[in-house]
């Protein structure tokens, strides 16, 4: 049980730090436009100044005290690591990568950037630690209403696209492309992360119930 918990939450970090690398990626190719909830927090950045990985963390915090008070529970230690990290992360990478000058390198980056994050997406929804504020929201309201998953997610999608729009963060034919195409790019990432988590812990549990499968391996 050890050896899997240390697994399980070395795939919830890793897929938090993909997420945030391909987060900061669309940023760089943002006269592409961006995604719904990063155009949010782009236009809070540019109207009020800290940065988008802060604004991030913010708005996260409001989200799950919203969701804690609708659930009448404390949300889960992934959640709050999820709203913490990613933020962090942001940040970081994008204060290490360089901007892309010309329409092709940012369409390049951008591009590689929604691969990223469906892949973050995967590796740390696989771990099974916890979903993000954003997630847990979307679950409450659908608890709530008993509307489709669907209609709920594209729904709040809408409303912070709006209000990132009247707040002059970027938008564009990327933040369409985001909507529509990162859920399918989630539905392959997540059953490959899956496997690739099961296939870990097996070759570990096959590691501890015969030590002797290491030294034929060698």
């Amino acid at each position: 049980m050890k050896r899997e918990f240390v697994i399980r939450w070395a795939f919830f970090f890793t897929g938090l730090l993909v997420l945030a690398l391909g987060i900061a990626l669309t940023i760089k190719g943002k006269d592409l436009g961006i995604g719904p909830w990063d155009v949010f927090h782009y236009g809070l950045f540019k109207q009020l100044g800290l940065t988008i990985g802060t604004w991030s963390i913010i708005a996260g915090f409001f989200i799950l005290l919203i969701t804690g008070i609708g659930t009448k529970s404390f949300p889960k230690i992934g959640a709050f690591l999820n709203m913490i990290l990613i933020g962090i992360f942001i940040d970081i990478f994008n204060l290490l990568i360089p901007g892309p000058e010309s329409l092709v390198s940012q369409s390049i980056v951008f591009a590689v950037g929604i691969i990223v994050i469906g892949y973050g997406i995967g590796l740390y929804v696989s771990a099974d630690l916890g979903a993000g504020p954003r997630d847990s929201l979307m679950l409450l309201v659908v608890e709530k209403t008993g509307w489709k998953v669907q209609w709920v997610r594209n729904g709040m999608e809408i409303v912070v696209f709006f209000f990132g729009w009247l707040l002059g963060g970027p938008v564009g034919i990327g933040t369409v492309i985001i909507a529509l195409g990162l859920g399918s790019i989630v539905g392959i990432s997540l059953p490959q992360s899956r496997k690739l988590l099961e296939h870990v812990m097996a070759k570990q549990w096959t590691k501890r119930d015969n030590p002797l499968a290491v030294k034929c391996t060698l």
